[in-house]
């Protein structure tokens, strides 16, 4: 699976594409400046007008003072250089975007550039300088800064990556989100650069963090079976709503330590798609949670296991959702 959509909505805003450089329509109607979700983007191979040069148009266009949310999309060759001089745009523009409640940096589907291809750098600046955000996500995991920081209204944390440096892990389990609701991490793989390890999940496991959580996304891992033996016994489990560990290396071994554990019937959804579980184990969880209204995702997604029936040795190959 890969990302071929760019993203229809954000903060319970529908997502508009700011006209580019060159639109035939030289004059066009645009919504009001709080009705929408910004997109602004540039292409991303040769393109005839730079990120920043972009945002400026949509500076004098739109009323930045009722701005709610920003969707910073592909940015000049995002393959070969990060946003840094985006995000400098943007914090340069704070004054003037005191409304602004939800900003997502990446919103870059594979056409565009791979999602391990995506260079990013340091995120904190955002954070650091909207201290009114609630809502915040950003993909791509290639040079991904993610020091520990301090936010009092963050309510929602996404981070979408083929492979999390373990340093960025670290730096958001760090962090001080009093008000965070949702936290939704794509770990990734070590190929693409997800070096992290169970014990740098911890913070987000122990429940002493994060005195707002509900829902807890820890996905898209190859280590997606000790992440499930992790939680199996977390003590943040009982105060959650919805767990995610989907999109994994999710295998019978995963799904049983779930089983055995701690229970989840309190849980409104458990969202385990695109996994590689046997037909007896799924069945074993529909009859350990349907019945006590847990909406289960046990969707296969594109996880089937590619095998050699007639060899015992054969290799099984097994892969996160979106990797590469």
């Amino acid at each position: 699976m890969t990302i071929g959509n760019h993203l229809r909505e954000l903060h319970g805003l529908p997502a508009f594409d700011f006209p580019r450089s060159g639109s035939k329509d030289k004059s066009p109607e645009l919504p009001e400046a709080d009705a929408v979700a910004w997109r602004i983007a540039v292409d991303s191979y040769d393109s005839d007008e730079n990120w920043e040069d972009a945002f400026a148009r949509f500076t004098q266009a739109v009323d930045l003072s009722r701005v709610r949310a920003i969707i910073v999309g592909s940015w000049s060759d995002a393959y070969d250089s990060g946003p840094e001089p985006v995000i400098a745009a943007i914090v340069a523009a704070k004054d003037r975007l005191p409304a602004l409640r939800a900003l997502f940096l990446g919103d870059i589907v594979m056409e565009e550039c791979e999602i391990s291809w995506i260079n990013q750098g340091d995120v904190s600046p955002l954070l650091d300088n909207f201290p009114e955000l609630e809502s915040f996500g950003v993909r791509g995991g290639q040079d991904l800064v993610f020091p520990a920081v301090t936010h009092a209204r963050l309510r929602s944390l996404t981070v979408e990556t083929g492979g999390m440096p373990a340093q960025a892990v670290r730096g958001i389990a760090g962090g001080d989100f009093p008000a965070l609701v949702h936290l939704d991490l794509w770990l990734g793989t070590s190929e693409y650069g997800g070096d992290s390890e169970i014990g740098d999940l911890a913070p987000f496991l122990a429940g002493t963090r994060l005195p707002s959580l509900r829902s807890l996304a820890l996905r898209n891992s190859e280590i997606q079976d000790e992440i499930a033996a992790a939680v199996a016994s977390a003590p943040v489990v009982a105060r959650l709503e919805s767990l995610d560990l989907s999109m994994g290396v999710l295998t019978d071994e995963g799904a049983t330590a779930l089983l055995a554990g701690q229970p989840l019937t309190h849980l409104a959804s458990l969202d385990l798609h695109h996994n590689y579980l046997t037909e007896p184990v799924r069945e074993r969880l529909k009859e350990a949670l349907e019945p006590a209204g847990v909406r289960l995702d046990l969707d296969r997604d594109d996880a089937d296991e590619e095998t050699d029936d007639d060899d015992e040795d054969a290799t099984v190959w097994r892969f996160v959702a979106v990797g590469e």
